[in-house]
């Protein structure tokens, strides 16, 4: 298997992608922005995602993946599931509308990082799936969910795996994060030599992707 390798999970399927490798630096900050209107469409989101992290990781092409990353619509996060249908209807509960994914890290093996911002009809949509798809990833995972963490924002959730999960899939140390603003649920992975180095990481991109959407 590459060293990029696609995960999907059940009833609520999220793309990401693991790479194992050393520890990276992670004493820049990640590019934050003025808040802007509410999206209309996936390109007006894509603006709003960070464009680089901290750790200086260079961007994956969203081609680089299967399915390509970059822009998606519910029948696309609904087709990471083995019962797309009823992964259809899942989202369409949760009200979802669209969403933008971006990956760092290189062809070969290293660190990544990843981030899934994802849009809803309603701030009660994207709080309800926020917290099933945290709660889901950390059963997947193993792992303490700890919620509301006082080193990131109100509404979100973390899971940090000091040794990875190999049985499922992550082979090295990693930190997650998910987080609810407003209609947004935003995913940040990161995967690292370190489990300090992962979350540092998680850390300064949720801040600063959480400063680009729009406020509630």
């Amino acid at each position: 298997m590459s060293p990029v390798a696609v995960v999907r999970r059940g009833g609520l399927a999220l793309l990401l992608a693991l790479l194992t490798g050393c520890a990276a630096s992670t004493d820049g900050d990640a590019s934050a922005a003025p808040t802007a209107a509410t999206p209309a469409t996936p390109e007006e989101l894509e603006a709003l995602v960070v464009p680089d992290v901290p750790s200086g990781l260079p961007r994956v092409p969203d081609d680089a993946l299967t399915p390509p990353a970059g822009e998606k619509w519910v029948e696309d996060v609904a087709g990471y599931a083995e019962d797309a249908a009823r992964e259809r209807e899942v989202l369409d509960d949760y009200g979802y509308r669209f969403g933008w994914e971006r990956y760092w890290g290189s062809a070969g093996s290293g660190p990544l990082t990843a981030v899934a911002a994802h849009q809803f009809e309603t701030a009660d949509g994207a709080a309800a799936f926020t917290a099933d798809l945290a709660a889901h990833e950390a059963e997947v995972y193993g792992g303490l969910l700890r919620e509301d963490p006082p080193d990131l924002p109100p509404g979100c959730r973390l899971l940090q795996l000091d040794e990875g999960a190999p049985t499922a899939g992550v082979t090295a140390p990693a930190a997650f994060a998910w987080c609810a603003r407003g209609a947004f649920s935003l995913a940040v992975t990161a995967v690292s030599g370190s489990v300090q180095a992962a979350t540092e990481e998680v850390r300064a991109v949720v801040a600063a992707q959480l400063e680009r959407l729009p406020s509630p």
